[in-house]
Formats: structure tokens, sequence, C-alpha cells
């Protein structure tokens, strides 16, 4: 499987699918998010793949949310388009018939908090930074973290979250079960 955006390895019936755009912290563009798209249709048809493990490549960012760039570059239409676009991918990744692990290493922010939420199991690095601060954009988050939050941790604490856009270190993201565990950051790297 080769892809722009995205490197992809299966071995031992696990499948390896790491956001591979370190220049721009892994930020998800509509080319990305159409990759997602196939890569986890495939692998959910891939018989020899049993798990699925989620990361970005770098040792700063698991995704570190949408790219700012190209989404100032969108129309309302263009842009409402693209948040249903990233809906339609993060509900395919909870949906799964494989189990799928979200490894996430450094800034894992908007839509990268909202892929992270999508996935059965979130293991974080000690350098993990969860949050929702595309509210300092004047917007909310737009891939079904308002939904997937609140079912992950107390509904007032995600409220809190999503309407401040604070962030959540790896411990305090232990502490309330937005994360299973906490590695050394060299342990989680792929």
């Amino acid at each position: 499987m080769e892809f722009q955006n995205l490197l992809v390895k299966v071995d031992n019936n696990i499948a390896v699918v790491t956001v591979n755009r370190p220049e721009k912290l892994n930020a998800l563009n509509n080319e990305t998010i159409e990759e997602l798209d196939k890569v986890f249709s495939q692998l959910n048809e891939n018989e020899n793949v049993y798990v699925i493990i989620l990361t970005g490549s770098g040792e700063k960012a698991f995704v570190a949310g949408a790219d700012i760039s190209e989404l100032n570059n969108l129309d309302e239409q263009k842009a409402k388009m693209f948040s249903e676009k990233g809906q339609k991918v993060f509900t395919k990744i909870e949906k799964m018939e494989k189990l799928v692990i979200a490894a996430v290493n450094g800034y894992a922010l908007g839509g990268g908090c909202e892929i992270a939420l999508a996935c059965n199991i979130r293991l974080a690095s000690d350098n993990a930074v969860f949050g929702q601060p595309e509210v300092n954009l004047g917007i909310i988050p737009g891939y079904g973290g308002t939904q997937r939050l609140t079912k992950l941790i107390n509904s007032g604490r995600a409220t809190e979250y999503i309407l401040t856009g604070d962030m959540i270190n790896a411990e305090e993201a232990l502490r309330i079960g937005l994360v299973n565990k906490v590695y050394p950051q060299a342990n989680i790297i792929y």
C-alpha cells in the first residue's frame, strides 16, 4: 500500500498506520483524510490483519489537528464538506471490525484528539498532550469529538475542555480516563 501522507506496515497480523507529515506536525489535510479512508477500508477487509495501530511520525506530534493553512482557503461549503468527510472516516475507524489502538506521542490536538477518541484504546507517551483548541479559532470540534469525549470522561469535564480549549497532559489524561496507559516516550514510537 503506497500513500503520499501515510506509512503502512503489516507484520504478524498487526498493521501500523503512521500519519507521515512531520513538517506539518502530521496535521490532517484533505489528501490525508482520503488516504485514511482508503487504508482503513483496505485493512478492515484484510483477513491477515487483526489489530491496527495508528500513530504519527516524529517525536513532536501524533496529529496536531487539521492543516490550518488548508482550512483558511476553504469557503463555507468546502469547509462543511471537509468536516463531513472527517466525520465519516473517524466513524469508520470507530466502527472497525478490528481492534484499533492509538499510539499517541506528542500533540493530539483538534482532529488529532478526535481521531484518537475514535480508536478503541489510547496509549500515550509521557509527552502526549491532548486538547480541542479549535475553540480559540472560533470553531468547535468538527470530527465527532463533542460526542466521543463525553462517552469517555465525565460530561461536565468534557464540556469544559471543549469550551475552553485547555490542554490535557498525559498524566491528567490517564487520571480522567482519556487514555488507557502512559509509557515513556521511547517505548511508544513506532
